[in-house]
Protein backbone atom coordinates (compact mmCIF):
# COMPACT_ATOMS: atom_id res chain seq x y z
CA UNK A 1 0.00 0.00 0.00
CA UNK A 2 1.10 3.56 -0.61
CA UNK A 3 -0.04 7.02 0.15
CA UNK A 4 -1.02 9.76 -2.22
CA UNK A 5 1.67 12.40 -1.99
CA UNK A 6 -0.64 15.43 -1.68
CA UNK A 7 -3.18 14.11 0.77
CA UNK A 8 -3.09 15.17 4.41
CA UNK A 9 -5.62 12.56 5.31
CA UNK A 10 -3.71 9.65 3.94
CA UNK A 11 -5.68 7.11 2.06
CA UNK A 12 -4.25 3.72 1.28
CA UNK A 13 -4.26 2.65 -2.37
CA UNK A 14 -3.40 -0.82 -3.37
CA UNK A 15 0.13 -1.08 -4.71
CA UNK A 16 -1.05 -2.91 -7.78
CA UNK A 17 -2.88 0.19 -9.05
CA UNK A 18 -0.64 2.55 -10.96
CA UNK A 19 -1.46 6.23 -10.81
CA UNK A 20 -0.01 8.78 -13.23
CA UNK A 21 -0.08 12.46 -12.46
CA UNK A 22 -0.81 15.07 -15.10
CA UNK A 23 -0.19 18.71 -14.81
CA UNK A 24 -3.26 20.92 -15.38
CA UNK A 25 -2.66 23.26 -18.34
CA UNK A 26 -2.17 26.87 -17.46
CA UNK A 27 -4.91 28.71 -19.42
CA UNK A 28 -3.99 32.06 -17.99
CA UNK A 29 -1.01 32.58 -20.24
CA UNK A 30 -2.55 31.05 -23.36
CA UNK A 31 -5.72 33.17 -23.08
CA UNK A 32 -3.60 36.21 -22.74
CA UNK A 33 -1.66 35.42 -25.91
CA UNK A 34 -2.04 37.74 -28.97
CA UNK A 35 -3.43 34.87 -31.08
CA UNK A 36 -6.21 34.15 -28.59
CA UNK A 37 -7.05 37.84 -28.30
CA UNK A 38 -7.26 38.30 -32.07
CA UNK A 39 -9.54 35.27 -32.40
CA UNK A 40 -11.91 36.59 -29.77
CA UNK A 41 -11.91 40.11 -31.25
CA UNK A 42 -12.52 38.79 -34.78
CA UNK A 43 -15.46 36.66 -33.71
CA UNK A 44 -16.90 39.47 -31.65
CA UNK A 45 -16.60 42.04 -34.43
CA UNK A 46 -18.05 39.64 -37.02
CA UNK A 47 -21.12 38.99 -34.88
CA UNK A 48 -21.68 42.61 -33.83
CA UNK A 49 -20.81 44.55 -37.06
CA UNK A 50 -24.12 45.59 -38.73
CA UNK A 51 -22.52 46.28 -42.13
CA UNK A 52 -22.11 42.84 -43.62
CA UNK A 53 -21.46 42.10 -47.30
CA UNK A 54 -25.15 41.27 -47.71
CA UNK A 55 -26.12 44.68 -46.41
CA UNK A 56 -23.59 46.31 -48.72
CA UNK A 57 -24.93 44.46 -51.74
CA UNK A 58 -28.50 45.43 -50.86
CA UNK A 59 -27.44 49.05 -50.47
CA UNK A 60 -25.78 49.08 -53.90
CA UNK A 61 -28.80 47.46 -55.58
CA UNK A 62 -31.19 49.92 -53.97
CA UNK A 63 -29.01 52.86 -54.96
CA UNK A 64 -28.72 51.64 -58.53
CA UNK A 65 -32.47 51.10 -58.77
CA UNK A 66 -33.23 54.60 -57.50
CA UNK A 67 -30.69 56.14 -59.88
CA UNK A 68 -32.25 54.33 -62.84
CA UNK A 69 -35.76 55.36 -61.77
CA UNK A 70 -34.90 59.03 -61.38
CA UNK A 71 -33.10 59.11 -64.73
CA UNK A 72 -36.07 57.42 -66.40
CA UNK A 73 -38.52 59.86 -64.83
CA UNK A 74 -36.35 62.83 -65.82
CA UNK A 75 -36.25 61.64 -69.45
CA UNK A 76 -39.99 60.93 -69.44
CA UNK A 77 -40.83 64.38 -68.07
CA UNK A 78 -38.53 65.95 -70.65
CA UNK A 79 -40.37 64.12 -73.47
CA UNK A 80 -43.70 65.20 -71.99
CA UNK A 81 -42.56 68.84 -71.93
CA UNK A 82 -41.41 68.61 -75.55
CA UNK A 83 -44.69 67.07 -76.67
CA UNK A 84 -46.74 69.62 -74.74
CA UNK A 85 -44.67 72.56 -75.99
CA UNK A 86 -44.97 71.39 -79.60
CA UNK A 87 -48.76 71.40 -79.35
CA UNK A 88 -48.63 75.13 -78.78
CA UNK A 89 -51.51 77.20 -77.49
CA UNK A 90 -54.58 77.30 -79.71
CA UNK A 91 -53.33 76.61 -83.22
CA UNK A 92 -50.80 73.73 -83.32
CA UNK A 93 -47.22 74.65 -84.19
CA UNK A 94 -46.91 71.75 -86.65
CA UNK A 95 -49.70 69.89 -88.41
CA UNK A 96 -53.29 70.74 -89.13
CA UNK A 97 -56.15 69.97 -91.51
CA UNK A 98 -55.34 68.63 -94.98
CA UNK A 99 -56.93 66.57 -97.72
CA UNK A 100 -54.87 64.36 -100.02
CA UNK A 101 -55.10 61.09 -101.98
CA UNK A 102 -53.20 57.96 -101.01
CA UNK A 103 -51.39 55.66 -103.43
CA UNK A 104 -54.45 53.41 -103.56
CA UNK A 105 -56.51 56.34 -104.91
CA UNK A 106 -58.38 56.65 -101.60
CA UNK A 107 -58.96 60.01 -99.87
CA UNK A 108 -56.72 60.67 -96.87
CA UNK A 109 -57.11 63.53 -94.39
CA UNK A 110 -55.50 64.57 -91.13
CA UNK A 111 -58.20 62.59 -89.30
CA UNK A 112 -56.70 59.40 -90.72
CA UNK A 113 -53.60 60.08 -88.64
CA UNK A 114 -55.53 59.73 -85.41
CA UNK A 115 -55.81 56.56 -83.34
CA UNK A 116 -52.14 55.58 -83.39
CA UNK A 117 -48.73 57.18 -83.67
CA UNK A 118 -47.81 58.41 -87.15
CA UNK A 119 -44.43 58.96 -88.75
CA UNK A 120 -44.70 61.53 -91.56
CA UNK A 121 -41.99 62.29 -94.12
CA UNK A 122 -41.98 64.73 -97.06
CA UNK A 123 -40.04 63.94 -100.24
CA UNK A 124 -40.42 63.01 -103.89
CA UNK A 125 -39.73 59.97 -106.04
CA UNK A 126 -37.20 61.71 -108.31
CA UNK A 127 -34.99 62.63 -105.36
CA UNK A 128 -31.51 61.32 -106.28
CA UNK A 129 -30.01 60.48 -102.90
CA UNK A 130 -31.47 62.02 -99.72
CA UNK A 131 -34.97 60.55 -99.97
CA UNK A 132 -33.75 56.99 -100.68
CA UNK A 133 -31.40 57.23 -97.69
CA UNK A 134 -34.13 58.55 -95.41
CA UNK A 135 -36.65 55.97 -96.61
CA UNK A 136 -34.15 53.23 -95.83
CA UNK A 137 -33.90 54.70 -92.32
CA UNK A 138 -37.68 54.85 -92.12
CA UNK A 139 -37.87 51.14 -92.92
CA UNK A 140 -35.41 50.45 -90.10
CA UNK A 141 -37.46 52.55 -87.66
CA UNK A 142 -40.65 50.69 -88.61
CA UNK A 143 -39.07 47.32 -87.87
CA UNK A 144 -37.53 48.53 -84.60
CA UNK A 145 -40.89 49.84 -83.37
CA UNK A 146 -42.64 46.60 -84.35
CA UNK A 147 -40.01 44.61 -82.47
CA UNK A 148 -40.57 46.71 -79.34
CA UNK A 149 -44.34 47.32 -79.39
CA UNK A 150 -45.76 44.85 -81.89
CA UNK A 151 -47.85 45.40 -85.00
CA UNK A 152 -50.14 48.32 -85.71
CA UNK A 153 -48.91 51.00 -83.32
CA UNK A 154 -47.26 53.19 -86.00
CA UNK A 155 -48.69 54.56 -89.26
CA UNK A 156 -46.03 55.51 -91.81
CA UNK A 157 -46.75 58.24 -94.35
CA UNK A 158 -44.76 59.67 -97.26
CA UNK A 159 -46.14 62.97 -98.63
CA UNK A 160 -44.81 64.05 -101.99
CA UNK A 161 -43.53 67.55 -102.64
CA UNK A 162 -43.77 66.93 -106.40
CA UNK A 163 -47.44 66.31 -107.20
CA UNK A 164 -47.00 66.85 -110.95
CA UNK A 165 -44.84 63.73 -111.34
CA UNK A 166 -45.77 61.71 -108.24
CA UNK A 167 -49.12 60.22 -109.13
CA UNK A 168 -50.65 57.54 -106.87
CA UNK A 169 -49.37 54.80 -109.18
CA UNK A 170 -45.85 56.25 -109.24
CA UNK A 171 -45.75 56.53 -105.44
CA UNK A 172 -47.04 53.01 -104.92
CA UNK A 173 -44.36 51.52 -107.14
CA UNK A 174 -41.62 53.73 -105.69
CA UNK A 175 -42.38 53.12 -102.00
CA UNK A 176 -42.71 49.36 -102.46
CA UNK A 177 -38.93 49.29 -102.91
CA UNK A 178 -38.41 50.44 -99.32
CA UNK A 179 -41.15 49.05 -97.07
CA UNK A 180 -44.68 47.76 -97.69
CA UNK A 181 -46.09 49.70 -94.75
CA UNK A 182 -45.22 53.16 -96.07
CA UNK A 183 -48.29 54.87 -97.52
CA UNK A 184 -47.75 57.50 -100.21
CA UNK A 185 -49.89 60.66 -100.36
CA UNK A 186 -50.29 63.12 -103.21
CA UNK A 187 -52.80 65.68 -104.46
CA UNK A 188 -53.15 68.86 -106.44
CA UNK A 189 -50.42 71.47 -106.33
CA UNK A 190 -52.50 73.60 -103.94
CA UNK A 191 -53.31 70.66 -101.65
CA UNK A 192 -49.66 69.71 -101.39
CA UNK A 193 -48.63 73.31 -100.81
CA UNK A 194 -51.20 73.60 -98.01
CA UNK A 195 -50.04 70.48 -96.18
CA UNK A 196 -46.40 71.56 -96.52
CA UNK A 197 -47.31 74.91 -94.99
CA UNK A 198 -49.17 73.20 -92.14
CA UNK A 199 -46.09 71.10 -91.34
CA UNK A 200 -43.65 74.00 -91.82
CA UNK A 201 -42.02 72.18 -94.73
CA UNK A 202 -40.16 74.20 -97.34
CA UNK A 203 -41.99 73.87 -100.68
CA UNK A 204 -40.40 75.13 -103.92
CA UNK A 205 -42.20 73.16 -106.64
CA UNK A 206 -43.57 75.56 -109.29
CA UNK A 207 -47.23 75.56 -110.20
CA UNK A 208 -48.55 74.67 -113.67
CA UNK A 209 -45.58 72.52 -114.57
CA UNK A 210 -45.69 71.40 -118.19
CA UNK A 211 -44.97 67.77 -119.14
CA UNK A 212 -41.23 67.22 -119.61
CA UNK A 213 -40.32 70.48 -117.94
CA UNK A 214 -37.24 70.41 -115.72
CA UNK A 215 -37.43 72.03 -112.30
CA UNK A 216 -35.85 71.78 -108.88
CA UNK A 217 -37.63 70.40 -105.82
CA UNK A 218 -36.33 71.39 -102.40
CA UNK A 219 -37.88 70.28 -99.14
CA UNK A 220 -37.17 69.98 -95.43
CA UNK A 221 -35.54 66.76 -94.24
CA UNK A 222 -37.40 65.72 -91.11
CA UNK A 223 -39.57 62.91 -89.86
CA UNK A 224 -42.58 64.27 -88.01
CA UNK A 225 -43.90 62.13 -85.16
CA UNK A 226 -47.61 62.61 -84.44
CA UNK A 227 -49.43 61.15 -81.44
CA UNK A 228 -52.77 59.27 -81.51
CA UNK A 229 -54.64 62.56 -81.03
CA UNK A 230 -53.10 63.82 -84.27
CA UNK A 231 -50.86 66.29 -82.45
CA UNK A 232 -47.23 66.88 -83.31
CA UNK A 233 -44.83 65.32 -80.82
CA UNK A 234 -41.26 65.65 -82.07
CA UNK A 235 -39.19 66.17 -85.22
CA UNK A 236 -36.47 63.63 -86.01
CA UNK A 237 -33.64 65.10 -88.07
CA UNK A 238 -31.27 63.61 -90.58
CA UNK A 239 -28.53 63.41 -87.95
CA UNK A 240 -30.41 60.64 -86.10
CA UNK A 241 -29.30 57.07 -86.64
CA UNK A 242 -31.94 54.35 -86.96
CA UNK A 243 -31.46 53.14 -83.34
CA UNK A 244 -31.56 56.71 -81.98
CA UNK A 245 -34.66 57.61 -84.01
CA UNK A 246 -36.41 54.36 -83.07
CA UNK A 247 -35.68 55.04 -79.39
CA UNK A 248 -37.38 58.44 -79.63
CA UNK A 249 -40.48 56.83 -81.15
CA UNK A 250 -40.51 53.86 -78.78
CA UNK A 251 -40.14 56.07 -75.71
CA UNK A 252 -43.07 58.28 -76.73
CA UNK A 253 -45.24 55.23 -77.43
CA UNK A 254 -44.34 53.80 -74.02
CA UNK A 255 -45.33 57.10 -72.37
CA UNK A 256 -48.77 57.14 -74.00
CA UNK A 257 -51.51 56.46 -71.45
CA UNK A 258 -54.46 56.28 -73.83
CA UNK A 259 -55.66 53.61 -76.22
CA UNK A 260 -53.85 52.82 -79.48
CA UNK A 261 -55.78 51.47 -82.46
CA UNK A 262 -53.75 48.54 -83.77
CA UNK A 263 -55.97 47.85 -86.78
Amino acid sequence: MRRTPDSTNARLIPASISIEWYERPDLTNSMASPEWTRAINTKSSASSDPFSWQAGLLFLLAGGGLTFYFRYEKARMSRARIAEANKGIGKPLVGGPFTLTDHNNEPFTNDNLKGKYSLVYFGFSHCPDICPEELDKMAGMIEAVKEKHGEGVLRNVFITCDPARDTPQVLKSYLAEFHPEVLGLTGTWQQVKDVCKAYRVYFSTPADVKPGQDYLVDHSIYFYLMDPDGDFVEAIGRNFTVPAAAKVINDHIADWKGKIDRS
